[in-house]
């Protein structure tokens, strides 16, 4: 049996096809690239789309209002920022005209929509930001920096009261969460800023709360596939594998396979060439004790565009709660998604 949840379908099927090395497929088992299983797949999505609205969604508009507040993305020099401030262009934001980056760029600053971004040195940020958030009232920060700044950026944000989003994974994330609450500042913590994908998230969740220990004595493997330059283990392969646990599962993160060779990306995970340097690959497969039964979940992103509207709507949401005073500080994708208002 196989479940498969693709962002990008055409690249699901042939990563299904050339993924013969990870394990052996069972004869029993039925191959995903057929017209069938689409038709399964799409009403599983239903499914799951109304059953959290039925779980959560009660009495919640269907969509946002239009919203104009001032955001500040750290940092803009690299893809995902850069993603990430073009698409709070695009939702009508007020983008703020500085960001932090140890990237050294040309004049010291780069243009994105035809919007001028001054770049200083993550050492000025703490000299810096006092003007800025006087110049910007209901200021929101979002951070995708590098996983050894998460900490400390969480901090800084805490200390000067502001709000943020931390799209960016890796550090302490117990330390992060404790920052936050310690703080009592507003702020998004999610390893995964795909809407869609923290959907697939919520209902691993679900199913690990209300059915646990259902697969005791599963055999999981896991493979994940990022562009090179990503560092860290997926911190979203991090919150499936954490809830396959509390489903029975035995697994350490040392054996996730972490693809990052380009040329292995092609063959052997079905990544499509134009999105080595931007891609988020997920396959999780599980083998009953005698090998009779398995079971496979899969979610393939190319590019970042789906990370991006996500960070945005986090952001949205965040503004929407400090504006109305919400007793709760912290919250994650989960709850974003579960208030219904998204674009």
């Amino acid at each position: 049996m196989f479940a498969t949840i693709a962002a990008h379908p055409a690249a699901a099927a042939v990563t299904l096809r050339q993924r013969h090395s990870l394990r052996a497929r069972h004869p029993l088992c039925a191959p995903v690239g057929t017209a069938a299983p689409r038709r399964l797949m799409a009403t599983g999505r239903l499914s799951l789309t109304s059953a959290l609205a039925n779980k959560t969604l009660e009495g919640v508009p269907a969509v946002l209002p239009k919203l104009s507040f001032p955001i500040l993305v750290n940092s803009c020099t690299g893809k995902m920022g850069k993603a990430v401030a073009e698409a709070a262009v695009s939702a009508g934001l007020q983008l703020v005209p500085v960001s932090f980056s140890a990237i050294e760029v040309p004049d010291g600053k780069v243009d994105i929509c035809d919007r001028e971004i001054r770049i200083y040195d993550p050492s000025e940020s703490e000299q810096i930001l006092p003007s800025i958030i006087n110049d910007y009232p209901d200021l929101i920060v979002v951070d995708y920096t590098v996983p050894d700044a998460v900490n400390a950026n969480a901090e800084l944000y805490c200390k000067m009261g502001l709000p943020f989003v931390m799209g960016t994974t890796g550090g302490d994330r117990q330390l992060l969460k404790k920052t936050v609450q310690d703080s009592n500042i507003y702020a998004v913590i999610s390893p995964q800023m795909g809407k869609q994908v923290v959907a697939f998230l919520a209902a691993m969740e679900i199913m690990s709360e209300q059915f646990p220990g259902a697969f005791s004595g599963y055999k999981l493997e896991v493979m994940e596939s990022h562009q090179a330059t990503k560092l860290d283990i997926s911190g979203t392969a991090k919150a499936v594998i954490s809830c396959f646990q509390k489903l029975g599962v035995q697994f350490d993160l040392d054996e996730v396979k972490q693809v990052r060779d380009p040329q292995e990306q092609v063959a052997l995970v079905g990544v499509p060439e134009e999105h080595l340097s931007g891609h988020a690959f997920h396959m999780y497969h599980l083998t009953s004790p005698d090998g009779t039964v398995s079971f496979e979940f899969q979610h393939n992103v190319c590019g970042r565009s789906i990370y991006a509207e996500g960070t945005v709507d986090a952001a949205m949401f965040l503004y929407t709660k400090i504006k109305s005073g919400a007793n709760k500080k912290l919250y994650n994708m989960i709850d974003v998604l579960r208030e219904g208002n998204m674009r």
